[in-house]
């Protein structure tokens, strides 16, 4: 006989895997910092000091969150653990915008993995109709503060105006 299998909620998530609130929006709890260093002399000049070699995180957004476009000085490749699709959308530094797709229905166009490319603004929100999606993002080289910039809705729909009611719905 099989029993009915109930899905755990994102409270549940957020307790269990010790989340915290994130500066973007959603909850998030680093899980990883390489002890490894790359040193500035062999990071490309945009990079202010050393950095680790790799971090990563989990991330969940719940229905109603999104995390507000920004971008960061490194590749972020993010992974799907569970839940509903989220929705990354990536402008490029061309001004194209690819939204990918991360779930786990291929069927669907879903995907497990997606790389947001260095320097490219980003945002993400569980897919309409959703309850959460609880993913997984990891940097390299790692993530720092300091090369993380929030965007401004007018700034960065001046520059990509094509994307402004998309840029105007996910900042803050």
């Amino acid at each position: 006989m099989t029993r009915p299998s109930i899905r755990p909620s994102a409270s549940y998530w957020i307790e269990k895997l010790e989340l915290t609130a994130h500066v973007e929006g959603g909850a998030f709890r680093e899980v990883y910092r390489s002890e490894l260093t790359v040193p500035k002399a062999a990071l490309p000049l945009f990079f202010q000091g050393s950095r680790n070699a790799s971090t990563s995180i989990y991330f969940l957004l719940s229905q109603g969150q999104f995390s507000a476009f920004h971008r960061i000085a490194s590749d972020e490749l993010w992974h799907f653990y569970y839940g509903d699709p989220l929705y990354v959308y990536e402008i490029g530094h061309n001004g194209r915008l690819c939204t990918h797709v991360l779930g786990s229905n291929p069927e669907k166009g879903e995907t497990f993995q997606a790389v947001v490319k260095a320097g490219s603004w980003f945002a993400s929100a569980p897919a309409p109709g959703s309850e959460y999606a609880l993913v997984g993002c990891t940097v390299a080289p790692g993530f720092d503060f300091a090369d993380f910039e929030l965007a401004n809705a007018g700034t960065l729909s001046t520059q990509y105006p094509d994307h402004a009611d998309l840029i105007r719905q996910f900042t803050r």
